[in-house]
């Protein structure tokens, strides 16, 4: 094990930054842990994201509390883990943000067999540096990797990171994988693999394809609300109930939640953005931050959409996604 991790951060520094690492190569690979976890049958996402789970979960303090993605965390009942020896225990779900995608659990057992990560500070990750990918089973699928850009990412369930870390080559086992500094420092959480790593389509320039994390210290503001009460106690975005895709023409509604609150305003599959407020909007990343910055969930979020040629101005009650869902 130590030496397949220390060929791994020898090929960091072929890539060009030396290896500094503050904790021991069996420290960084020991703290991710294969994560399973099991959704019920009415959740609202068991259709679309399946009833069953598997990614990391990285331990991130002596208590045993693991960081990992909302994909893995989001409406789960129950969660295990695998330790290095293979054997399999629970993990008690601890809570799950919605707003930065992540998700907490505990195992006390995991804290017994591997020492925690510590995460990097905000402004650790700078585009160029280069960095390990970790995933669970990591003496096998551990890969080395270059951050190819900082910049905000906009998913179009409602989801948005301004600062995420996108790196390349993609390692395919990115849910939950950790994305560790030249110190050992954890940087991020995986979330995706995209085509488009250092967002150079729009401009014509080459498709690299890469993951994308959340920044790991989006935790520190939030942590001690979801140890307490499963939550973030801090305002939450408001949320409409539908998708929308980036087209060569704009924004399109691709589909809209069952009992959403864009449903009952009468919005439907086809619908194009045409505004907010009178300005234009023709990115997601655009859309987010005119509706959003018209207050918390809760709030009536205005904006115009064309249907037919016929343009329609919507002031549409939103609601806190997590109040749709089946979360412990």
């Amino acid at each position: 094990m130590r030496r397949t991790l220390l060929a791994a951060l020898a090929a960091c520094a072929l890539l060009g930054t030396p290896a500094r690492a503050q904790v021991s190569a069996e420290d960084v690979l020991g703290a991710v842990f294969r994560l399973k976890t099991y959704v019920p049958i009415d959740a609202r996402t068991a259709a679309t994201l399946g009833r069953e789970r598997d990614g990391s979960a990285i331990l991130i303090d002596e208590g045993g509390l693991l960081l990992t993605i909302g994909y893995l965390m989001v409406e789960a009942e129950s969660a295990d883990i695998t330790l290095p020896d293979g054997t399999v225990v629970d993990a008690a779900i601890v809570g799950y943000d919605h707003d930065t995608g992540f998700g907490l659990l505990r195992s006390r057992i995991a804290a017994r067999v591997a020492k925690p990560l510590a995460r990097a500070p905000a402004d650790a990750g700078a585009q160029g540096d280069v960095a390990l990918i970790v995933p669970f089973d990591a003496a096998r699928t551990a890969s080395p990797a270059r951050i190819v850009a900082r910049r905000p990412f906009a998913g179009n369930w409602e989801y948005m990171v301004e600062r995420a870390i996108f790196a390349a080559p993609p390692n395919p086992l990115w849910s939950g994988a950790a994305l560790v500094d030249s110190a050992g420092r954890l940087l991020g959480v995986g979330s995706l693999i995209v085509n488009d790593a250092m967002g150079m389509r729009a401009e014509g320039g080459p498709l690299v394809p890469g993951n994308m994390f959340v920044p790991a210290a989006a935790l520190d503001p939030i942590l001690a609300d979801l140890v307490a009460a499963g939550r973030s106690r801090a305002p939450v975005r408001p949320w409409l109930g539908m998708t929308l895709e980036e087209t060569p023409h704009g924004l399109v509604v691709a589909r809209v939640t069952p009992g959403g609150p864009a449903e009952r305003a009468g919005l439907m599959r086809g619908d194009a953005i045409a505004g907010v407020k009178g300005a234009r909007a023709e990115t997601l990343i655009d859309f987010y931050r005119a509706t959003w910055a018209q207050g918390p969930a809760g709030t009536t979020v205005e904006f115009e959409t064309e249907r037919a040629g016929r343009v329609r101005a919507h002031a549409i009650p939103s609601v806190d996604r997590r109040d749709q869902l089946k979360l412990r």
